[in-house]
């Protein structure tokens, strides 16, 4: 059921304005459902949100609001939700450029023959900007406003983010055999700590150290980025235990699993984020709970590529930070937050045979809150709260499909999809009103991303 906020004005979340002329803010989003999952998981039935610059300085009853902040720009949300963005916490941008290329196939086959052959041919840094550009789209588009990404050219995927206006935590992708930017290990090294010192202490985009996993990497390497990332003060990002045969590798190589191996080494550190997290054990779990390494649930990419299904409830259980991401769209095959929400809350009530397991709360935590915890921004985005980073969105309640509506947390998870998302804001920073998006030139953007799978196609035949 709504539940509503009765909170008398002086009791709202105000950042302290008691004046009797109206404070003069940026922009006020007015007479929305707010959605807060805020630490008391406020759900507001008419509230609103003021704003000004980048931060958000008060949430609460649209009176209240009103009362105390005028906002030089004022969006109507009346009927619709409004909720912190969504946080997409794996991803690889540029792969929506092979969205379709290859599908119905194990991850090993689906990489060996299809994947790393098409890259070899067809990735440069035009090839990646324009893959970022369209990946950026169709997050706006779709609500996220943060992501984690690996890739490479990750210089070209910071810029395009950048001028997008999304946040993300973006790594170069350090591997152990030659790759369109990078001969070596070496090199990839080199190039993470200039991408690094380009994006210093910049307001959206965090650079990160990412190399791609303990079965395509050596001990030295995996070291050598660990020290990277701690001599920068950089996240990391990695792939752990995606599929059975990673734990065989790793049993075969190092008589342990992935996750041991790893901890072995001293890899895991401060800001470690591990994509998928799908075969741990309950040994593996209480080592990332100590570690305090933060899991990005894949459910849609580990159902495809029947990688299989993550222990999330076991993890959450353990004080595992677990944040949801799509994969790349290459194996998913969108960048649809709203349904990995979805997906995630029925994979684990299937697997589990309790209705029970990721309740709906529980999803949207996952795709905010928690989100944001796994990348280590919990302070600044995945909640709706005065002093945090004004990341939002406006969710359409009107449709047929919307219809009738008793529960938003509920509709958010189990009905909403991307198309429903009316506005998208990051850094204070309209990015999408009213399905325009402000900061793309759709049109070109589609037509760049149509001219260069015709390159791709070409080049894989």
């Amino acid at each position: 059921m709504l539940r509503t906020c009765a909170l008398l004005a002086a009791a709202v979340l105000l950042a302290g304005s008691q004046a009797s002329q109206p404070r003069s803010v940026s922009l006020v989003v007015a007479n929305g459902i707010v959605v807060t999952v805020d630490p008391a998981r406020q759900v507001i039935a008419r509230g609103s949100v003021a704003i000004d610059g980048r931060d958000i300085v008060a949430v609460g009853p649209a009176e209240a609001i009103a009362a105390a902040y005028r906002g030089r720009e004022t969006i109507d949300a009346a009927g619709s939700v409004v909720m912190p963005g969504l946080i997409n916490t794996h991803t690889h941008a540029p792969m929506v450029l092979f969205r379709g290329l290859a599908d119905d196939l194990a991850l090993m086959e689906w990489l060996q023959k299809y994947i790393f052959p098409a890259e070899a041919k067809t990735v440069s840094p035009e090839f990646v900007r324009v893959g970022t550009r369209l990946a950026a789209l169709e997050m706006i588009e779709s609500g996220t406003t943060t992501y984690a990404d690996m890739y490479y050219f990750e210089e070209e995927i910071g810029r395009a983010t950048k001028a997008a206006g999304l946040r993300g935590v973006l790594g170069e992708t350090i591997i152990q055999f030659p790759v369109p930017d990078a001969k070596t290990p070496a090199e990839s090294l080199a190039r993470t700590e200039r991408f690094a010192r380009e994006f210093a202490n910049d307001d959206l985009i965090t650079p990160a150290v990412a190399p791609h996993a303990m079965y395509t990497l050596d001990a030295d390497t995996l070291k050598a980025s660990r020290a990277l990332a701690d001599r920068l003060g950089l996240p990391v990002l990695i792939h752990l235990a995606e599929t059975a045969d990673e734990v065989k590798t790793a049993q075969e190589k190092y008589k342990t699993t992935p996750t041991a191996f790893l901890e072995s080494l001293g890899f895991f550190g401060p800001r470690t984020i591990a994509a998928h997290g799908v075969h741990v054990t309950p040994d593996d779990i209480a080592v990332l709970a100590k570690r305090h390494v933060g899991v990005s649930h894949n459910p849609e990419s580990n159902m495809k590529l029947a990688s299989g299904t993550a222990p999330v409830e076991a993890m959450r259980k353990a004080g595992v930070a677990v944040g949801l991401g799509t994969d790349g769209a290459a194996s998913n095959n969108d960048l649809d937050m709203f349904e990995a929400m979805r997906q995630a809350a029925f994979l684990h009530k299937l697997m589990s045979g309790d209705p029970r397991a990721i309740p709906a709360p529980a999803a949207l935590e996952m795709a905010t809150i928690d989100g944001a915890r796994v990348l280590g921004m919990e302070k600044s985005i995945g909640s709706l709260e005065p002093g945090k980073r004004a990341d939002l969105l406006i969710v359409s309640m009107a449709s047929a499909r919307q219809t009738p509506l008793y529960d938003p947390v509920s509709h958010l998870v189990y009905v909403t999809r991307g198309d429903d998302v009316r506005t998208t804001i990051v850094n204070g920073r309209v990015l999408m009103r009213d399905r325009k998006v402000l900061t793309l030139d759709s049109r070109q953007v589609l037509a760049d991303a149509r001219a260069t799978a015709d390159k791709v196609r070409a080049a894989v035949k």
